[in-house]
């Protein structure tokens, strides 16, 4: 349940930054208004998840989570481009969460 909550809170985060993009800096009424619903919403999964485990790893797994999604919505969706460099931050950042998820 832990890891469902953490990886919906990163999705959640990962959307939220999707119309964060879309907003043009808050100008925009509608993304806006979603920016705030989905950190809101991701804010209460991440609070859920962290009820019974270490705040560092959670914490920090949940943004290397929402980093990854992130990569992948922009390219996906704003058709942002893949470089040698970007692939090799996003391997360290699943390295990294590997690391921290272990006793």
């Amino acid at each position: 349940m832990q890891l469902l909550l953490m990886i919906i809170a990163a999705l959640l985060f990962a959307a939220g930054g999707l119309f964060m993009k879309a907003s043009h800096g808050l100008t925009v009424l509608a993304p806006s208004v979603a920016v705030f619903l989905f950190f809101c919403s991701g804010a209460a999964c991440q609070a859920i998840a962290m009820k019974r485990g270490e705040m560092s790893a959670i914490y920090v797994a949940i943004l290397g989570l929402e980093a990854i999604a992130a990569f992948f919505l922009g390219i996906v969706i704003l058709g942002e481009k893949i470089s040698l460099t970007k692939m090799c931050a996003l391997l360290l950042v699943v390295g990294g969460i590997a690391l921290l998820e272990r006793p």
